[in-house]
């Protein structure tokens, strides 16, 4: 297992200290959180910087804190004994991770490997439970952020066994759209930073079958899709599918 205590971190300057503000307000769960309490946690936080495909932790090591994406992305995925790879999820900036090992205390549930030159922001878990032995009433907030996670590895459970592809592809290009995409100049979604493989890897799919379906959604003007990049051009073509109540055909 890593040892939390050997891990390189810096310090966030003051130059940054706006910036990483900034991260914190932006994501809808914090943003709710009173200013002082935002600006207390930026106070703690500290800086740590990956190389592509860089370990941050395996399954079982012991938790050390919350992170937050602060550019590129995070890889969360387990490997089986026969050395197939379960990707569960694609982790881009703006996103927080980590909270159910800080709570419980207990090893961390996924390996977490970074996806380009990536940097995280850091919380430490020590410091993190005194801010909150000293403001209890912040409690239920965090509890909300686990419970949403709850929801929504309940949901993929369900979409695995339940859903076709097609309706499992365009849900996860729309929570994609929703969690991790920005919107362009022109209203529309941004593009979307997934590739073909890692599609597949998170659908339990080939590449080839991804590829083939994003073909036809291109066509039908529901996306564009560019090396890597996705962009959403009609979420409710994509909802129609997701749902049931269209095809991709």
């Amino acid at each position: 297992m890593t040892d939390p205590s050997t891990v390189n971190q810096l310090t966030v300057s003051a130059g940054m200290a706006s910036q990483h503000m900034a991260l914190l307000q932006k994501n809808r769960w914090f943003s709710g959180l009173p200013a002082d309490a935002i600006s207390e946690m930026v106070g703690m936080a500290r800086l740590r910087r990956l190389d592509d495909g860089q370990l941050l932790h395996a399954q079982g090591d012991l938790p050390d804190g919350l992170y937050g994406v602060s550019k590129g992305a995070i890889r969360i995925s387990n490997t089986g004994a026969d050395g197939r790879e379960a990707l569960l999820t694609v982790l881009a900036p703006g996103q927080w991770f980590g909270e159910i090992s800080l709570f419980d205390g207990l090893p961390r549930t996924h390996d977490a490997h970074a996806m380009g030159s990536t940097e995280l922001l850091i919380i430490p878990r020590r410091d993190f439970h005194q801010l909150l032995e000293r403001r209890p009433e912040l409690y239920p907030h965090f509890m909300q952020l686990l419970c949403k996670r709850l929801r929504q590895s309940f949901n993929m459970l369900e979409d695995s066994a339940l859903l076709p592809l097609p309706a499992r592809l365009a849900k996860r290009l729309l929570m994609h759209a929703q969690y991790y995409g920005e919107l362009g100049p022109a209203g529309e979604r941004m593009s979307i930073q997934l590739s073909q493989e890692t599609l597949g890897l998170m659908l339990n799919s080939s590449r080839q079958s991804i590829n083939r379906l994003l073909k036809q959604f291109e066509q039908a003007g529901w996306v564009s899709t560019h090396y890597s990049q996705i962009v959403i051009l009609d979420e409710e073509a994509l909802t129609r599918v997701a749902t049931g109540t269209s095809t991709a055909q």
